[in-house]
């Protein structure tokens, strides 16, 4: 079948067409005054400096956190120990030892006993 037509056509178009001929572009008026890989570039800074800037924000809090982090840690051990102290202090309250250092720490004397003050011994 496919020798049957193209037996049946014409000589003209038995020919092979040619695709058409490319038209030339204009003549360009000379080079671009635009430099595209320096848009690029500049184009691409500002989006990393947008990136970085987005980042500062983020970074600057998160100093202030571990800073004030480390200042209320050194601030719990301080209470921790006074705490303990006070426990301590509680817990003894009522030992008779305990009491008598307190009492001479400020300037008392038990009973039977003179008060006794030395003056002079400076260094």
């Amino acid at each position: 079948m496919a020798a049957r037509a193209h037996a049946l056509r014409t000589p003209a178009q038995r020919t092979r067409r040619r695709p058409a001929a490319r038209r030339r572009p204009a003549a360009r008026r000379g080079a671009s005054r635009i430099q595209w890989d320096r848009v690029g570039r500049v184009a691409l800074t500002l989006v990393l400096a947008a990136v970085l800037y987005s980042y500062l924000n983020p970074a600057i809090d998160f100093v202030k956190t571990y800073t004030a982090t480390t200042a209320a840690k050194a601030e719990l051990h301080e209470l921790l120990d006074e705490n303990k102290r006070l426990h301590y202090s509680v817990q003894h309250a009522d030992d008779p030892v305990f009491l008598a250092g307190k009492a001479r720490a400020q300037g008392m004397v038990a009973e039977g006993e003179r008060p006794l003050t030395v003056s002079g011994l400076n260094r």
